[in-house]
């Protein structure tokens, strides 16, 4: 199950002209309201060379959006032995023999084990009723939310028998945006016993047996 095709198609069409679009929008602002920083820079240049570098910065910065964007593009497939999760640069496979529940946690994918733990997290973009019929049909539960949603904790620095310095490396990935680094310490987390799921930048753990 890929995210449709025409919403990748949608997004590397769209963003870039949106880009654009605001570029020159600011631009014709600025001629009737004159201010100082980078966009004033750009106006100062001869025309049409203006208008070409506007666009052209427009154009670019939406082509890295879109590129973000489709980085997410998830692929689901469910075979009778595994669930192999799939996007841009990355690779997941699950046993299915390990998988107790699948369910959405916001805008993420999220497969459990049978003691709790948390076997895969992935950003999802697909129909949560198509994801449904995909899991249930293929013989793997599907929930509407998280079970474990009221055993959650916020961690703060200092609480007893919590492997501090992880989860203190991890807010710092968090506040920064380092998304990977955030992703390898919640797997290293994983290996030591914790469940954690973000909220605005805060995390809340909880123990998987």
């Amino acid at each position: 199950m890929p995210t449709p095709w025409w919403i990748r198609v949608l997004v590397w069409l769209t963003l870039p002209i949106a880009g654009a679009a605001l570029l020159w929008g600011i631009l014709w602002v600025i001629d009737r309201v004159p201010f100082g920083g980078p966009f004033e820079l750009i106006r100062r240049l001869p025309e049409p060379w203006d208008l070409v570098a506007g666009l052209g910065i427009g154009l670019i910065a939406g082509l890295i959006l879109a590129a973000l964007v489709d980085a997410e593009s998830l692929t689901v497939r469910i075979t009778p032995l595994e669930v192999v999760l799939t996007r841009p640069g990355h690779r997941r496979a699950v046993a299915k023999g390990e998988i107790a529940l699948a369910f959405p946690d916001r805008d993420q994918l999220v497969l459990l084990g049978r003691t709790g733990r948390e076997l895969a997290r992935e950003p999802s973009h697909l129909s949560q009723q198509k994801l449904s019929a995909a899991f249930g049909s293929r013989g793997v539960a599907w929930a509407e939310k998280d079970p474990y949603l009221d055993a959650y904790r916020r961690w703060v620095p200092g609480l007893p028998d919590l492997p501090d310095a992880v989860f203190t490396a991890r807010q710092k990935a968090l506040s920064s945006g380092d998304d990977d680094d955030a992703r390898e310490l919640r797997e290293e987390l994983g290996r030591l016993g914790f469940v954690v799921r973000d909220e605005k930048k805060r995390q809340y753990w909880r123990r998987a047996s």
